[in-house]
């Protein structure tokens, strides 16, 4: 890659990395989650419950609905257009974001729209119960962008102080014109969960793919829960650009391409078992 390559052209960004490669100036950062279980509860009698963690992605949810209500595969998603969801116009009737992560009775009563309604009534009191704190950027003030850059935070990190960061790390990246690269849009954009990343990949031609096309994608990509919307509107105050798991428990953030380059050379020798260099 030339020299003359812009910086945040020959760097992307991971958050709990398992394997980065640095190659011709780019670091290839691999993130991802495993793909979570469905989880029924079973209480007395013939109640239940089901509990939708937070980071799901709609088609998991739709999935666990069916499992949950003992329907064939497909049916949750096929019942969207009978659920008539009151969700935002930018939505354009995907309620993708706004199936909020919590725990749900079950009777036999319940219909995936019945349950598909109260999950984004849940999300629509739980969002609007969200303080709007001083240290938001104006252009997150809109609701639908807001709940997008929120499903980023929740798939980015792993703790309330770090989706703060994370947030602003989002936002500073917006405002300098950089594209957001970010693993999480793109695993959205491939339908899978992975932590291997590789360079291909970042080329696939899609609206989610961060690393292709300038801002926010089209829609949420997960469903995120409050932590990460109260990260959006009050970001941590820093000029962070780049972050990298180095072991767990040690996310790094920094503005300098070259002190990423460090945290990242760290990180492949605690993996690799090796001594720094002295």
């Amino acid at each position: 890659m030339q020299t003359n390559t812009p910086l945040w052209k020959r760097i992307r960004l991971t958050r709990r990395s398992r394997i980065a490669l640095v190659t011709t100036g780019a670091v290839v950062a691999v993130a991802g989650v495993a793909a979570p279980l469905t989880i029924l509860n079973r209480n007395e009698g013939t109640r239940a419950s089901l509990v939708i963690p937070e980071g799901w992605r709609a088609r998991q949810v739709y999935a666990a609905i069916d499992k949950a209500l003992r329907l064939p595969p497909g049916s949750t998603r096929k019942s969207l257009t009978k659920a008539h969801l009151d969700l935002p116009k930018s939505a354009e009737g995907n309620p993708e974001g706004y199936l909020f992560p919590a725990t749900y009775p079950i009777s036999e009563r319940t219909t995936p729209q019945s349950l598909l309604r109260y999950m984004v009534s849940t999300a629509k009191k739980r969002f609007s119960g969200v303080t709007v704190a001083a240290g938001a950027p104006r252009s997150a003030m809109n609701g639908y962008r807001t709940v997008t850059i929120a499903s980023i935070v929740q798939a980015e990190a792993a703790t309330p102080a770090d989706m703060r960061k994370v947030a602003r790390v989002v936002f500073n990246r917006l405002e300098r014109g950089m594209p957001l690269q970010m693993d999480s849009t793109l695993n959205y954009a491939m339908n899978r969960f992975t932590l291997d990343t590789t360079t291909a990949d970042t080329r696939i031609d899609s609206l989610y793919n961060s690393y292709q096309r300038m801002g926010l994608p089209p829609t949420p990509i997960a469903n995120p829960g409050e932590d990460a919307l109260r990260a959006v509107l009050n970001p941590t105050p820093g000029d962070w650009l780049y972050f990298v798991t180095v072991k767990p428990g040690d996310t790094r953030f920094t503005g300098s391409y070259e002190e990423q380059q460090r945290n990242v050379a760290e990180f492949n020798r605690l993996r690799a078992g090796k001594s720094p260099p002295h």
